[in-house]
């Protein structure tokens, strides 16, 4: 099993209630269609703490070629090119269990 965790600063220039949302509403969209992802969760940051990120991913896939499968699949590489269009940071972790 892998997880893959993720956070994104949303860049100033854009509402970050609105752009939280619609990028949790795309990630959540992967749901059931990337082979080999077990679960897949997205939250928004309510601390505001200058130092929080906005927006966090965590997932689960059955194994590290799920995940290389998943990096490269074309409807997760829709939902990266918003995420890239909207945020200025990014922070990712991954590791077995």
């Amino acid at each position: 099993m892998v997880k893959h965790i993720v956070f994104w600063k949303i860049n100033e220039e854009f509402d970050k209630t609105t752009s939280s949302a619609e990028i949790k509403s795309r990630l959540e969209s992967l749901s059931g269609n990337i082979p080999g992802m077990v679960h897949i969760e997205v939250g928004k940051d309510f601390n505001q703490s200058p130092v929080a990120f906005d927006v966090a991913l965590y997932s689960t896939f059955e194994n590290k070629e799920a995940l290389d499968n998943y990096q490269t699949h074309p409807l997760h590489e829709a939902v990266k090119e918003y995420i890239g269009s909207v945020t200025t940071e990014r922070g990712v972790v991954d590791y077995e269990i």
